[in-house]
């Protein structure tokens, strides 16, 4: 390489860098800009900017891989309703259609084009989850998505600088939370119209006029760094299976993956049909986080955009739950997309298993609460009790590593946070009384999985409320791998001693609580081989009990908590005889 193309090549790479800071600057300002906790404290959002073309330059580092990926498919589908020539500086466009953003109607996705001296250079995308849309809420039981909230066709929702009025009228209209609604849609524009002034600066700072340059860099290293990631995995074909607990009857997951010299391509034929209530999932969705299974394990260096994902090609089968069309019912789709990386974990593993993890809680159990005179009837004198609507984000442990365990209440792969107690309760009538790590729910291995958590809620007054409940991997725990244990199970009920459905709208009667067990993640390897000094210390922490530690792991413990090393070998010979 010349030193001409070197010094070209270096100051491209500064653009691209500079690039990727403008849009978490832009995912930055939705967080401290946005009503929805879901944003402002889980950070269940994406951000990105996009060529003229619609495709995906950057994205920010914060935010979510089913946003990300489904939402680089997205700006397509708003040129080609809105081509670029008919876009004006001070627009903005809104949609939550499922199947033309990121997979249901509680996503928000607003995508503005940037001007720069009065020319077109790219377009600002976002999409972010707002706590109502209207409809039965966010749950499992709808029939259809027309029964599941207010459904926005791509329009604008800001037209020349000049809100929309008659869209923002609808909005409020068909929302239970009118007033965090719109100030959500006016968040998901001001991060924009920043990030928009953040990408000016910076041509203005490299003396460009066009991103144009700077697009075809980004594109020609992102693809020719995956496909040579892709050339080191040993070709061939690889299946794998998962189960998910569904709604009226378990659902199968089935993949087969051709990894070939420079691509890979994943056939779901196998995969159970589309179910009868909405745990169904768009296509988008389905290669949104079934490439990002791939990519963390093939080419996670790579920067995340249209070029690295080109690779990566999937056929879903028309009719399974994994392509499901319109009017199918789609709210909870996450419930189904969320364990595909583990499928697709499942695959690699044959082919590079020092790489993969085992399975994880995956799913994340985040449980929308309702109360309210919808709820219950009971008055305080004339009064109904105030009606509230909330969504709190939880997680169960991940799947061991090959070397490392498993991380506890962590969500892989959706990426979110856990919602701190005091932001829940600050926003809605309720009380978590109980919320801690779950021992004992790591499955045991060579590496341990991750740990779950223990949760009870309740309503202020002990009143009764509502959960739509959407949670998983209760009759399908998480697998381990090589030998490794599966991660405990789910459990739903109230702590009264009632269990409760994993899916579908229940109330916690007045006076109970809801009682929720998330899973653990499953182990690595034979439990006997893990380390005895990792074992004593996981009893001292309260992460394993002297009982599992001695009939799983083979490890004695003595009374001053340290290992006793002549009955721990003894113990280990007998168990490799048996």
């Amino acid at each position: 390489m010349s030193a001409g193309k070197g010094l070209a090549a270096i100051r491209h790479q500064v653009m691209w860098n500079r690039l990727i800071a403008v849009v978490e600057e832009q995912a930055q300002v939705m967080i401290r800009t946005a009503f929805s906790t879901t944003v402002r404290e889980a950070g269940d959002l994406s951000a990105g900017v996009f060529d003229l073309e619609g495709r995906m330059l950057a994205q920010a580092v914060t935010g979510t891989p089913g946003h990300v990926n489904a939402m680089s498919e997205s700006v397509g589908h708003f040129l080609k309703k809105f081509p670029a020539h008919t876009m004006r500086e001070g627009d903005h466009f809104i949609t939550n259609d499922p199947w033309l953003g990121t997979g249901h109607l509680h996503d928000l996705t607003v995508v503005t084009p940037v001007f720069h001296r009065r020319r077109m250079v790219g377009l600002l995308a976002n999409t972010a989850h707002v706590i109502d849309i209207g409809g039965l809420g966010m749950g499992p039981e709808g029939r259809s998505v027309f029964e599941e909230g207010l459904y926005i066709p791509i329009l604008r929702c800001f037209e020349a600088g000049r809100p929309n009025a008659t869209f923002f009228e609808f909005l409020r209209a068909g929302s239970r939370l009118p007033v965090e609604l719109e100030g959500d849609v006016y968040s998901l524009c001001a991060c924009n119209d920043t990030a928009a002034r953040r990408l000016g600066e910076m041509l203005d700072e490299f003396g460009i006029e066009s991103l144009a340059p700077l697009a075809n860099f980004i594109f020609e290293n992102s693809l020719r760094a995956t496909e040579a990631a892709i050339a080191e995995i040993p070709a061939g074909i690889y299946r794998a299976s998962i189960r998910s607990d569904g709604y009226d009857e378990p659902v199968t997951l089935a993949a087969a993956m051709a990894v070939g010299e420079r691509d890979i391509t994943v056939d779901f034929a196998g995969t159970s049909p589309v179910a009868g209530r909405g745990i169904n999932v768009p296509a988008a969705y389905c290669r949104a986080y079934a490439s990002f299974g791939i990519k963390v394990v093939v080419a996670p260096e790579v920067p995340n955009n249209w070029a690295s994902l080109q690779p990566f090609g999937m056929k879903i089968p028309e009719g399974c739950i994994l392509d499901a069309r319109h009017p199918a019912p789609v709210s909870v789709r996450h419930v189904i997309g969320q364990l595909l990386p583990d499928l697709m974990m499942g695959c690699l593993h044959q082919a590079v298993p020092e790489r993969v993890a085992a399975e994880g809680s995956s799913c994340l159990w985040n449980p929308p609460l309702r109360g309210g005179a919808g709820v219950s009837s009971r008055r305080e004198g004339n009064r109904l009790p105030p009606d509230f609507e909330i969504i709190t984000f939880n997680s169960g442990g991940t799947g061991a590593r090959h070397r490392r365990d498993g991380l506890d209440a962590t969500a892989f792969p959706s990426g979110v946070r856990t919602m701190p107690v005091e932001a829940s309760e600050n926003v809605a009538p309720i009380v978590i009384w109980r919320k801690e790590l779950r021992p004992d729910s790591g499955g045991a291995g060579r590496t341990r999985g991750g740990l779950g958590q223990i949760m009870e809620i309740a309503a202020e007054d002990d009143r009764e409320f509502a959960c739509n409940a959407i949670f998983d991997r209760i009759q399908h725990p998480p697998r381990g791998r090589e030998g490794g244990h599966e991660g405990a199970s789910g459990y739903v009920g109230l702590t009264s001693g009632a269990p409760l459905r994993a899916k579908g709208f229940q109330i916690i009667p007045e006076g109970d609580r809801l009682l929720l067990k998330l899973p653990g993640g499953g182990g690595m390897g034979p439990p006997d081989e893990r380390d005895p000094e990792a074992v004593a210390r996981d009893v001292r922490d309260g992460v394993v009990g002297a009982e599992a530690a001695y009939q799983v792991y083979r490890v004695a413990i003595g009374a001053d908590g340290a290992v006793d090393d002549i009955a721990t070998r003894a113990l280990r010979a007998n168990n490799q005889k048996e």
